[in-house]
């Protein structure tokens, strides 16, 4: 985990004034079944887009709240980096985008048979959005239809 002190002023200020939310208690649900019988999906808000797809608009103010499906089955060599952010270093992402979206190793996973299936669809968001509360309103909620509607059990979170 970084310290505060390797971010710029800029970001440490803003980071310092930002006014976090919290969620108390913390939902939880444990699993029903085994994870060798679970279905799996990938959820990162690294904003990896697939080569086909529209990058993650980077001018809007309070980030770009859209979703990205990305099959299951992709390359995770062929994802393009379209984080909006200067506060990481993506270096290690672009080199690798399994970094912060597993797909590769999932997949292996599940054919270990150590996770039962895994999704037909992915997900990937765009971190930085400074307005959570548009994340939670018009983000989620699509996403989570998607999930029940493919009867996922189980969700990997990657936060970038």
């Amino acid at each position: 985990m970084g310290d505060l002190q390797e971010f710029p002023l800029r970001y440490r200020l803003y980071l310092r004034t930002y006014r976090w939310q919290r969620i108390d208690p913390v939902p939880w649900s444990p699993l029903k079944k085994p994870l060798q019988d679970c279905r799996l999906v990938l959820i990162s808000s690294a904003g990896l887009v697939g080569a086909d797809q529209e990058p993650f608009e980077k001018s809007i103010r309070i980030g770009d709240t859209g979703i990205r499906e990305i099959s299951s089955d992709v390359h995770a060599a062929t994802l393009r980096d379209a984080h909006r952010s200067k506060a990481f270093d993506h270096t290690g992402i672009r080199r690798d985008p399994n970094l912060a979206f597993p797909a590769d190793r999932l997949r292996e996973m599940a054919e270990a048979g150590f996770i039962g299936s895994l999704n037909h669809r992915f997900f990937s968001l765009m971190g930085s959005v400074t307005a959570p509360d548009q994340l939670t309103r018009h983000t989620i909620p699509p996403i989570v239809s998607r999930l029940v509607e493919d009867q996922v059990d189980i969700a990997l979170l990657i936060p970038v």
